[in-house]
């Protein structure tokens, strides 16, 4: 089937804010996902993500995260969806740790407004919380809760309003360069199209023989002992014993908080995750987060799993395929991605619709060391991406 100007392979986060941004340029959108909009089998989903601009993984993503808040605001206000709240972000730890270390870092760089708290000054701010005596906090206002389902859902509709044609429950198996651009070859038949953007989450390894590794992941939901207390909190990242970070957010719709480990997951397949929630995953955060902020889990409630899509370098997969010009990635987010979303859609729409984009996106690069040496099965073209990338 032809008479698209893009196919776009994947409708969550990133591949639902690409097909938005190129409908938005004018093109004719061709969508597919395998499963439902807005769906909980892979990364986009579980209620909130934080978004924030002092960047404890590198200061270079800041220029980013600044055209994201912008977006977000304006997705907003397009849908009609709330889908961010800015309630402002605590990054808590000792001084040289890499979550305040980091954060500082970033805040310098770029004269970001931020405060930092030593652990006086975090208790009297924040009486939920509880430091120890050495540790402290740098305070952003600039920061929140975006709401995946909402996300997706606001860029799926401005998407289908732009003209795009989305299509649900299509697996696709693989994809190839024809002489006229590029064919999709999906369990319910091939499509054609001029150009081809990958967005596929967890099944991005397989599906583009890349280094992208998913891992298991468990959000938690608990009932706090004093809701009042968490109601309007900023989200926060607490840097513990190791490096070992729990991040958390203000009540949601439910009156829980929910909590999550930052790193450390199991490896697995999209396929293959165990999605059981184990006693001692809750026990084991629930025991974190009472040293922290003891009157956040009163009582657990529920758990869910999710997936992250990790790269050997946790930065991201995002430009053009190193041998396939009219294909371009954008995959690997490494759990951290979500708040760049509708930025990533205008580098997407960028690349696609100019072959080049303003944005500062060198960090990602496809064929970078990293991705190469680890490079490891053949793509769908017949050679392996470590061929591709050298």
């Amino acid at each position: 089937m032809t008479g698209f100007d893009v196919i776009v392979v994947g409708l969550g986060g990133m591949g639902s804010a690409a097909a938005h941004h190129l409908t938005a340029r004018g093109l004719r959108v061709l969508g597919l996902d395998r499963f439902g909009p807005a769906h909980d089998q892979g990364s986009s989903h579980g209620g909130s993500r934080i978004t924030r601009q002092a960047y404890f993984e590198d200061p270079a993503y800041v220029p980013l995260l600044r055209r994201a808040t912008q977006l977000w605001d304006r997705t907003a206000a397009e849908s009609g969806h709330e889908v961010v709240r800015w309630v402002g972000g605590v990054w808590a730890g000792r001084p040289g740790g890499p979550t305040v270390a980091g954060a500082l870092a970033s805040a310098r760089r770029w004269g970001l407004e931020h405060e930092l708290l030593d652990a006086a000054a975090i208790q009297d701010r924040f009486p939920t919380m509880t430091p120890a005596g050495d540790e402290v906090a740098v305070v952003e206002d600039r920061a929140g809760v975006v709401h995946p389902e909402r996300s997706v859902t606001a860029h799926l509709e401005l998407a289908a309003r732009g003209g795009a044609e989305l299509r649900h429950g299509v697996t696709v198996l693989g994809w190839s360069s024809t002489v006229t651009g590029v064919r999709v070859t999906t369990d319910r038949g091939e499509f054609e199209a001029d150009r081809l953007v990958v967005a596929p989450g967890a099944w991005a390894g397989p599906l583009l023989g890349l280094p992208v590794r998913a891992e298991r992941y468990v959000q938690f939901w608990f009932e706090p002992d004093d809701p009042a207390a968490f109601d309007g909190h900023p989200v926060w990242i607490w840097e513990g014993v190791g490096a070992r970070q729990v991040y958390g957010f203000p009540l949601d719709a439910d009156g829980l908080v929910k909590l999550a480990f930052f790193r450390g997951g199991d490896p697995c397949t999209p396929e293959t995750v165990d999605r059981t929630v184990h006693d001692t995953e809750v026990t084991g955060i629930a025991d974190f987060a009472s040293r922290h902020l003891p009157g956040a889990v009163h009582r657990f409630v529920r758990a869910k799993t999710c997936l992250y899509e990790c790269t050997p370098d946790h930065d991201f997969v995002l430009g053009r395929h190193p041998a396939q010009e009219r294909v371009v990635l954008a995959c690997g987010f490494s759990g951290h991605g979500f708040k760049f979303v509708p930025v990533v859609g205008e580098i997407v729409a960028d690349l696609v619709a100019d072959g080049a984009t303003p944005h500062p996106i060198g960090l990602f690069d496809p064929t970078r060391p990293a991705l190469r040496a680890e490079a490891r099965s053949a793509g769908p073209a017949g050679r392996s991406y470590r061929e591709y990338a050298s």
